[in-house]
């Protein structure tokens, strides 16, 4: 009977998706897997959705809505609107200490319009599409919240939960201005998730970026009977990304500074009277992304002085890198472990072929595998990714870790017409909802377990130590209305 009582419970847990040799779930763990499961196409319902609509940051009223009325509907308890944004929402279940926050993002990219389909097909009637995935984002964070309360008042759990719609991630506005106005200060921990293109956990930093636009205002004249009476600000312009470019030169190879012209005036035989430049300033520090924005701005008036312009300058954001913790990562990678990684089968594995095509021929992609199907290890220490995210300004403020879960081809870059193919196939749709199973079995650990809490909370307070979070935004900005 020894023998026979393990392969049951080995059956019974493959049963449920469960990994066979991985840790076994625990009987609450294994009651919010079950409804996870049951809701499965009400879950990929809301990310089709959400994946057409496809909504740029602050603009995304229908995602943002299509989560609320789902968490609303369920017995939360929703804020809307908070912080100055329509966009941003707060939702909670429960009541009292510890509060454990989940993050939830749903905006779009421009100009990646795509089909579900093999090959670059743009969706008729729109030019976005979530080529970062946000439409699973924020689903299977709500799933996760959803898979919670159902066992929440069973169990007797003690502690709230809490889901934030953060809008805007893209351009890193939501998250930035919810940590100056608070949101989450009450926060004992904070969880969160990525699509990718690999299962594994988030142990790692981040890139700090600042965002800002350049206005320069000339005097408009006719460009060739009388250049002399105009002052050219798009001349201002093009000085200043010349000096930036002689700037790169001289900052660290990790940093980076990028651009694009927003204005640069209507016809040639009119000199621009306005012209504007919108950039980005990133490190893996959030002290060498304020310095080298410090050293922008010079560069700017010094562009301004050479033109006889004037320069105006418009901070959008300023984001943190993410400050690691090593306990909130080993719990979630063991309930990584439990879950298993997403179960793809032959038509997931001849779409992902089909998606990585272009890129093998076009930029040499030597990925072996279609699809990643393993849990990946922690590294030794943490890394640093390449790109920014505003849970950086979180994990600032509480203990934070999170996830990527595959949704992609292997080996698909970021931002690209392939991750909105992927994210709105059935690929996105099983990373989706192994990564809400980990949200709420990592949750729920967390509600129920004292110790792990400490932990968090004191490998935070260890990395916090010579730290001071500071922001170059002016004290008392609002959110913007709009980004473009």
């Amino acid at each position: 009977m020894r023998f026979i009582l393990p392969l049951l419970t080995a059956l019974v847990a493959t049963s449920l998706g469960f990994a066979a040799d991985a840790p076994e779930p625990t009987p609450i763990q294994k009651e919010m897997a079950k409804h996870l499961d049951s809701i499965r196409e009400d879950l990929v319902a809301c990310n089709q959705d959400i994946w057409t609509f496809a909504e740029l940051g602050l603009q995304e009223t229908r995602s943002a809505a299509r989560l609320t009325g789902i968490l609303k509907k369920a017995g939360f308890k929703v804020k809307e609107g908070v912080s100055g944004m329509p966009t941003a929402f707060v939702a909670e279940y429960g009541s009292g200490k510890p509060v454990i926050g989940i993050l939830a993002e749903y905006d779009a990219l421009p100009e990646l319009s795509q089909q579900v389909i093999g090959t670059r097909k743009p969706a008729d009637g729109r030019s976005t599409g979530h080529g970062c995935g946000h439409s699973a984002l924020g689903t299977a964070s709500v799933g996760a919240a959803l898979a919670i309360k159902e066992v929440y008042d069973k169990h007797k759990l003690k502690g709230t939960i809490r889901v934030y719609g953060t809008p805007a991630e893209e351009t890193l506005i939501g998250k930035v201005y919810m940590t100056l106005d608070g949101q989450f200060d009450d926060l004992d921990a904070c969880l969160h998730w990525h699509p990718g293109t690999k299962n594994q956990v988030w142990y790692s930093g981040s890139k700090a970026m600042v965002s800002a636009k350049f206005t320069f205002n000339g005097v408009a004249s006719h460009a060739s009977s009388s250049p002399e009476k105009g002052r050219s600000a798009l001349d201002g312009v093009e000085l200043m990304n010349v000096g930036a470019n002689y700037m790169r030169e001289h900052i660290k190879e990790t940093s980076r500074v990028h651009y694009v012209i927003t204005k640069g005036g209507e016809q040639p035989n009119v000199v621009p009277a306005t012209a504007q430049v919108w950039y980005y300033v990133r490190a893996n520090s959030h002290d060498d992304a304020a310095s080298h924005f410090d050293w922008l701005n010079d560069i700017a008036e010094g562009a301004a002085k050479m033109s006889r312009t004037k320069v105006q300058v418009q901070i959008d954001t300023d984001c943190h890198e993410i400050i690691p913790n090593l306990p909130l990562s080993k719990l979630i990678l063991k309930n990584m472990q439990k879950v298993g990684p997403p179960k793809f089968d032959q038509a997931d594995i001849d779409l992902a072929k089909q998606l990585q095509t272009d890129l093998k021929a076009n930029f040499g992609l030597k990925e072996a595998k279609a699809l990643h199907d393993t849990i990946e290890g922690l590294p030794e220490k943490p890394t640093t990714d390449g790109g920014s995210t505003d849970v950086g300004d979180v994990s600032w403020h509480v203990p934070t870790s999170g996830m990527s879960m595959a949704c992609f081809a292997a080996g698909s870059p970021g931002h690209s017409w392939q991750n909105v193919a992927a994210v709105g196939s059935p690929i996105g749709h099983k990373g989706m909802m192994a990564a809400a199973k980990v949200l709420a079995f990592s949750a729920v650990d967390l509600l129920q377990d004292p110790q792990a809490l400490k932990d968090a909370k004191a490998d935070f307070q260890e990395r916090m130590k010579e730290r001071k979070y500071t922001t170059i935004i002016p004290k008392g900005q609002k959110a913007p209305k709009s980004i473009r």
